[in-house]
């Protein structure tokens, strides 16, 4: 997959070493959990205010839906390391990440309405 926009953020479970790292313009990466970063390129025209909405949107609930897979793997694997507190404020954030989604599919909802 290939995005062009700059994010960096700190890797646990998507890659099997543990460090920061930033991504910027045009490369190919496998963050080892399937997501869409939703850029169509070669628009001949400038995409309206509701139409750059929807792609964030849709890339919102992709790279969200992504981290709250990932809180859940290790609030189970806090769980089985007897981490029991660590485990439930975990969960609890992929619980919260699940809101988000919900919040931004309705979001999305209106906005196609």
């Amino acid at each position: 997959m290939t995005h062009d926009h700059d994010h960096s953020h700190k890797s646990f479970d998507h890659h099997s070493h543990d460090h920061d790292h930033s991504h910027d313009h045009g490369h190919s990466h496998d963050h080892g959990h399937d997501h869409s970063h939703g850029h169509d390129h070669g628009h001949p025209h400038e995409l309206t205010f509701e139409q750059k909405l929807e792609k964030l949107f849709g890339h919102w609930i992709d790279h969200n839906d992504s981290h709250k897979e990932t809180f859940f793997t290790w609030a189970a694997r806090s769980k089985e390391a007897n981490l029991s507190a660590v485990a439930a404020d975990i969960e609890k954030a992929g619980q919260l990440s699940e809101e988000v989604t919900l919040l931004i599919k309705a979001a999305l909802t209106k906005l196609k309405g």
